[in-house]
C-alpha cells in the first residue's frame, strides 16, 4: 500500500491546484464584457454575418455512434486473430459488447438522430385548388435554378 502513497498524494495535489485555480480565477478575473470580447473570433477573420444554425444534437450523438463503433472494431480485431485461444467466455463477452453497441444505434435511429433537416411534406397536384401548381408554363428549366452554367452554350449554340 506504501508504494501508491506517492500516485496519491500527486493527485491530491492536482485536484486541489486545479480547484484553487478555478476559485482564484472567478474571484481575481476582470468582469467588463463589451461587444468585441463577446465576438466570435477564428484566425483574425471578423465574421461578416451570423451563422446560420448551430448544428443540432444529432449530428454529435451520430459521431459519437461512429466513434463507438470505431472502438468496438479495435476490440474485435484482437478477438478475432486469437478466437480459438480465448474460448466461449471471450465470444460471449463480445457478443454482449456488440449487443450494448447495436441497443444504442438502434436507440439513436429511433429517436430521429439520422433524419437531418427540415420535414418536407409531399404535396398532392391532383386535390384542391392548385391551378398555379399545374401551370403549363411551369417546367422543369423555368422553376429549378441552374448553377454554373452561366456562360455556356446549350445544345442549339446559344448562350444561356
Amino acid at each position: 500500500m506504501g508504494q501508491y502513497l506517492p500516485i496519491v498524494v500527486l493527485m491530491a495535489l492536482a485536484i486541489i491546484f486545479g480547484a484553487l485555480s478555478s476559485v482564484a480565477s472567478m474571484l481575481l478575473a476582470p468582469r467588463r464584457p463589451n461587444s468585441a470580447k463577446s465576438a466570435p473570433y477564428e484566425c483574425g477573420i471578423v465574421p461578416g454575418r451570423e451563422a446560420p444554425e448551430r448544428f443540432p444534437v444529432s449530428f454529435y450523438i451520430i459521431a459519437m455512434l461512429f466513434i463507438m463503433f470505431d472502438i468496438e472494431i479495435i476490440f474485435a480485431y484482437p478477438y478475432a486473430v486469437s478466437r480459438q485461444a480465448l474460448g466461449s467466455y471471450a465470444f460471449f463477452e463480445m457478443l454482449a459488447f456488440s449487443a450494448v453497441f447495436f441497443i444504442a444505434f438502434v436507440y439513436a435511429i429511433a429517436r430521429g438522430a439520422l433524419d437531418w433537416g427540415p420535414i418536407k411534406k409531399a404535396v398532392r397536384l391532383d386535390l384542391g385548388n392548385n391551378d398555379e401548381m399545374k401551370s403549363p408554363d411551369r417546367t422543369v428549366l423555368s422553376t429549378v435554378r441552374r448553377v454554373g452554367f452561366e456562360g455556356r452554350e446549350d445544345d442549339n449554340g446559344a448562350a444561356a
